[in-house]
Parts: C-alpha cells; sequence; structure tokens
C-alpha cells in the first residue's frame, strides 16, 4: 500500500498478511483523488471512510491535510492496525471497531465527505446510501461515494451523480445538493 500525494507521497506502508481486506487499486485510486481534488478543500473537509479496511483512504486524506477522519470497520485487527499506522505518521485518525450500519443508524455526527468500500457481494450495498440520506449525516452540498464491482448498478437511487470505472473497480457519486 502507498500513499500518492501530500505530507507523506511515495510513504509505502507494510500491511500484515492474513487481514481479511480488498484494498482499491493505485490506479483507481490515482483517479478518485484526481476527481476529489477539483471539488474539495482537504484542510476543511470532515471525512467517514466506512468499510475502512487497512485504512489506505483515510490515510491518503490525512497525508493531504484532512484533519477531522472517522473510519470504521468490523475487524478488530484493521481498527488496531490503522490505530499505530496513524499514530506512527503522526495522523490523527478516529479508528472504530464497529458495523457500519449500526454506526449510520446511531450517528449524530455529520460528515462533508463518506465514503464506501465494502465487500463486492454484500448484498445490501444499497442500504448504505439509504441509510445516509435517511438519517441526513451528509452536509449540504456533501459528497457521498460508494465503491463497488461490476455487477452493481446504483445509477437510479437519489442524488446520484455520476459514475467512474477503473478496470473492475467502479465508483458512484451522491450528492446532497441545497
Amino acid at each position: 500500500m502507498r500513499i500518492i500525494n501530500g505530507s507523506h507521497k511515495g510513504r509505502v506502508i507494510k500491511v500484515p498478511k492474513g487481514l481479511p481486506v480488498r484494498p482499491t487499486t493505485d490506479f483507481a485510486k490515482e483517479g478518485l483523488f484526481n476527481i476529489l481534488t477539483n471539488k474539495i478543500d482537504f484542510d476543511s473537509v470532515k471525512f467517514l471512510d466506512l468499510f475502512s479496511g487497512t485504512g489506505h483512504i483515510s490515510l491518503e486524506f490525512a497525508s493531504r491535510g484532512c484533519k477531522h477522519i472517522t473510519s470504521i470497520d468490523k475487524n478488530f485487527q484493521c481498527a488496531g492496525f490503522l490505530r499505530s499506522t496513524s499514530k506512527e505518521l503522526g495522523f490523527d485518525i478516529n479508528a472504530v471497531k464497529g458495523d457500519v450500519f449500526d454506526y449510520l443508524k446511531k450517528s449524530k455526527t455529520k460528515y462533508d465527505l463518506i465514503f464506501a468500500d465494502p465487500p463486492y457481494d454484500l448484498p445490501n450495498i444499497e442500504e448504505i446510501h439509504s441509510l445516509v440520506f435517511e438519517k441526513d449525516i451528509l452536509n449540504e452540498n456533501g459528497l457521498l461515494i460508494i465503491e463497488h464491482g461490476p455487477k452493481t448498478d446504483l445509477s437510479s437511487k437519489d442524488h446520484f451523480s455520476q459514475h467512474r470505472k477503473y478496470g473492475n473497480v467502479n465508483f458512484s457519486f451522491f450528492e446532497k445538493l441545497p
């Protein structure tokens, strides 16, 4: 895993073997961050990373100056790895071990950008979108991005703005406009 830009640009992070993760490819991550660089101010955004796994997306946000990052993953080892890695790099990432759906149902915090990278075969992937908008946890002008496989189509969901494809990695974007 490698941080592609910001204060820790080029830093390679060794991920322990055996973690149940499927990290976003560097190719897809670069494409995603090229889009985000033109849409958001990393210094001021409040960011939520769902199904964070190793935390590579959270670490990328932190490297680019984001100071308000919460990362949720149900795997104890993944949350622990992200906690220790962020501490080692001097980042303040709130890595939470917990169920994403429970977190979304109970969250009182609002975010500017929410990124979800669930398992591609997750049967209730659309529930992520539903909970984010029903529970109103996205700020006005906020952005929800759901990473998914090629068999998933989220374009009919409310607030859909665009779809991007990088090999087998797909991103569906949803915007909460005023």
